[in-house]
């Protein structure tokens, strides 16, 4: 009864939908072997994405560190060699044909951790947005004022907080399940399947 009432509501309504983006929207599964192999923190063969990849590396000597210095890397230098999760273009599509309201709200610091060349992460997610159409009337429409950075994982949970969301989407299970989360938005866990995530929250209203 509660799935049947949702789904109607999102019929009936315009939704405020909020969106983690790295990882969620923005894919690299290509990108974190590559660069990893390129900084040697990884062996030609190793197989795995980017779970097997932390693991890989963080069990290694200098482990946290060469992760945070892998990850600066790849936002930011590599940023542009990312792709659209699959799936991620026709729930946007939808949202803009409905009118319903995303907004994109990740915790992305302005710098990487240990990045000797400052690449502004932000500025490279925005770039990488910019060139996808996010912000275009005829792409995804997204209001650049809908976009959020965060600091910390708490601003990240504060902001989600005063956005009054009625769902959010997220790759990590460690922001859902956070006690800080508010109780408003349905929760979502984005597992490489946006076709399912589109049916949990709009159900056949597509």
């Amino acid at each position: 009864m509660a799935k049947t009432s949702r789904i109607l509501s999102a019929r009936r309504r315009v939704l405020r939908i909020g969106i983690d983006f790295d990882n969620t929207i923005a894919c690299y599964d290509r990108v974190w072997r590559k660069v990893a192999m390129e900084g040697k923190l990884v062996s030609g063969d190793f197989v795995g994405g980017k779970a097997e990849i932390r693991a890989a590396v963080r069990a290694a000597g200098d482990g946290e560190t060469n992760w945070r210095r892998l990850q600066g890397r790849i936002y930011g230098k590599h940023m542009h060699e990312a792709q659209l999760m699959e799936g991620v273009d026709d729930f946007l599509n939808n949202c803009r044909r409905h009118g319903h309201c995303v907004f994109i709200v990740s915790h992305k610091t302005e710098y990487g951790h240990f990045d000797p060349e400052r690449i502004n992460l932000r500025r490279a997610a925005f770039e990488w947005m910019e060139g996808r159409g996010f912000f275009d009337g005829g792409g995804y429409a997204i209001d650049r004022g809908n976009v959020f950075f965060e600091s910390t994982r708490e601003e990240k949970l504060d902001r989600i907080r005063s956005l009054n969301l009625d769902h959010f989407i997220d790759d990590l299970a460690e922001v859902l399940e956070n006690p800080g989360f508010p109780e408003g938005p349905e929760r979502h866990r984005y597992a490489a399947n946006w076709p399912r995530i589109m049916g949990r929250v709009f159900g056949d209203a597509v």
